[in-house]
């Protein structure tokens, strides 16, 4: 297999990229292709003091930065590191694109060069979320589509569910509408037909759920739309680092023994863990026809290298080629309604 990863993309790249790659091939055995400033990266990998064969160059010119014009960028910066690379997925050079750089760069380039799969009409963004003392859930969508309508939230649901299952390895996955109470009938105008679509499918559609209870893990497939989803992740993120600060001050303030120092030092360092975006990976854009996972902004070495990892799985299992035969089931009941 070939993991085809944005050298250039991320608030810490090349140096984190080329050694969460590095750290990456200590664990596997495939074939990992960085692309972008060929000098840069081959000085990190210098740095690194990687000898081995694994990591292959690919010298790409331009990089497009977060501040840029998505769609004027992806059209022109045709040497981009994000548009090159993108590029080599469809044409078959490489097997899966992993990138931290521009988010609507890779939205715009995913539809752009690689196309929506026939008969999705909009792609989502499927994020972890962490849930305390169990597996982690899946959010869908989480940015690649503020506006919504019905059929997208059970586009995403059925996306979603076929991405806990491939990958992450939960058979039957459950799916949790995100509404303003779990009564059937309430919520918006969306939420209401949403709803309607979501349990007249093979899914196993639980209803809906609050999101209060989301980090209690209601469900396995958290699925609404990109708006909301984005604003739960990033508040979801925020009120984790804020309560882990609280807890540290607040026990090592008041805790008199060392040996308790370092009992209550384990156990907030495993919940730390949990919330700890780096430990799974990207996300995945889900319903374009080419394998593609997004870091976060700021990934350091670990989330590089645990991206890399989730890759693999994503392609074994042929995500994307089991999300085209799914399309049918969704039609059918579109067409029902």
């Amino acid at each position: 297999m070939k993991i085809l990863i944005d050298g250039m993309g991320g608030d810490h790249a090349p140096k984190e990229i080329v050694a969460g790659a590095v750290a990456a091939t200590r664990e596997i055995d495939d074939t990992i292709i960085i692309i972008g400033k060929e000098d840069e990266i081959a000085r990190c990998l210098k740095e690194q003091r990687y000898a081995g064969d694994q990591i292959e160059i690919v010298h790409a010119a331009d990089v497009i930065t977060n501040h840029e014009a998505p769609v004027k960028a992806v059209r022109t910066k045709k040497d981009s590191s994000i548009v090159k690379g993108l590029n080599m997925v469809k044409n078959g050079e490489a097997d899966v694109f992993l990138s931290a750089g521009s988010t609507g760069a890779l939205l715009a380039g995913g539809l752009f060069i690689l196309g929506r799969i026939q008969g999705i009409d909009r792609p989502t963004l499927a994020t972890v979320y962490p849930v305390i003392g169990k597996q982690p859930s899946i959010l869908v969508d989480t940015g690649a589509n503020a506006e919504c309508k019905p059929q997208n939230l059970l586009e995403f649901a059925t996306m979603g569910s076929i991405y806990m299952e491939k990958v992450i390895g939960r058979s039957e996955p459950t799916i949790g509408l995100v509404n303003n109470g779990t009564e059937e009938g309430k919520g918006t105008t969306l939420t209401k037909a949403a709803y309607e679509l979501l349990a007249k499918s093979r899914l196993n559609f639980i209803g809906s759920v609050e999101a209060r209870e989301l980090p209690d893990g209601a469900c396995d497939v958290i699925v609404t739309d990109g708006f909301t989803g984005n604003a739960i992740i990033k508040l979801t993120e925020g009120m984790g680092l804020m309560v882990l600060r609280e807890m540290k001050r607040r026990f090592m303030s008041t805790t008199k023994s060392k040996m308790g120092a370092v009992l209550l030092k384990d156990q907030l360092m495993g919940i730390k863990k949990e919330f700890n975006y780096a430990e799974y990976g990207g996300a995945p854009l889900l319903g374009v026809k080419g394998a593609m996972l997004k870091m976060h902004g700021s990934s350091d070495a670990l989330a590089v290298k645990q991206t890399i990892i989730k890759a693999i799985p994503y392609v074994e299992q042929k995500v994307v080629e089991t999300i085209q035969n799914s399309v049918l089931e969704i039609e059918e009941i579109l067409i029902s309604e």
